[in-house]
């Protein structure tokens, strides 16, 4: 594991290092994964084809995402990258690749290009610094390669109330995150990355579900939850617009500018 030298202090290192476990088991129980594979992972490599590719896992966790992207690809390779130690050797341990250390919103040098970037849920706790974290992945990522995300939407039409949750639930460090509008982010990050689709999605599954951590749903009751939430979620997700759903998936296509 590497670890990024001289980094300023970032709260959002000390947020996940004190819920990584709680973290872990909700987020990645078989249930969760069930929703990550059904709505997420599923329709974000639709259409791809990243057979032998290498990827850059980012925000990695313990690996999950890697495994999973595995699983589509059976010969991709994976790095992770993650500001907290912890995460990072856990994801070496469950992978068997390497993971480094690094805060995505300080300027980084990157080590190697990827043919792709995977980010779930973790471009929002850059906030404190976006222009930088493009830069970075930008680096990251060769001229042609993909960069593929899923995050919470700030058009969604409860966002207020979401900005509030986070102000007051010990579960955010509300100082260092928040959710994303997917238009003003493309904006900001179209000097190095094109947009390819996105995708709005989320309605009760994603919560109850994936994020039964915040919800305060028990583990226990999640697999009875699942089978009226997931096609209850699939009928939602057929709703138009941006404004009823609670996250985004998006594809971006590496432009080809030198960095």
């Amino acid at each position: 594991m590497s670890v990024a030298k001289n980094r300023p202090p970032n709260p959002q290192q000390q947020q996940y290092e004190t819920i990584h476990d709680a973290y872990e088991v909700h987020y990645y129980d078989a249930s969760s994964m069930a929703y990550r594979h059904r709505f997420i992972y599923g329709p974000l490599v639709a259409g791809l084809d990243l057979t032998d590719a290498s990827l850059a896992d980012l925000a990695c966790g313990s690996g999950h995402n890697s495994l999973a992207m595995r699983s589509y690809f059976p010969t991709i390779t994976t790095t992770g990258y993650d500001i907290s130690p912890s995460a990072c050797r856990d994801y070496e341990t469950r992978t068997g690749g390497n993971a480094h250390q690094i805060d995505l919103t300080v300027p980084y040098k990157a080590e190697q290009t990827h043919d792709a970037a995977l980010v779930i849920g973790g471009l929002h706790h850059c906030v404190a610094d976006l222009d930088a974290t493009f830069r970075n992945v930008a680096q990251m990522v060769r001229p042609g390669g993909y960069f593929l995300m899923m995050e919470p939407n700030d058009d969604f039409i409860l966002s207020v109330i979401r900005r509030v949750w986070y102000r007051r639930d010990r579960w955010f460090e509300a100082d260092t995150e928040e959710a994303l509008k997917h238009d003003e982010i493309a904006s900001r990050a179209a000097p190095y990355f094109t947009p390819v689709r996105v995708e709005y999605f989320g309605g009760p599954a994603f919560y109850l579900i994936l994020n039964s951590l915040i919800m305060r749903i028990p583990l226990k009751a999640k697999p009875f939850l699942r089978p009226f939430l997931f096609p209850l979620e699939r009928i939602y997700n057929l709703l138009p617009g941006r404004k009823p759903y609670a996250a985004f998936l998006a594809v971006w296509r590496r432009n080809e500018v030198d960095v």
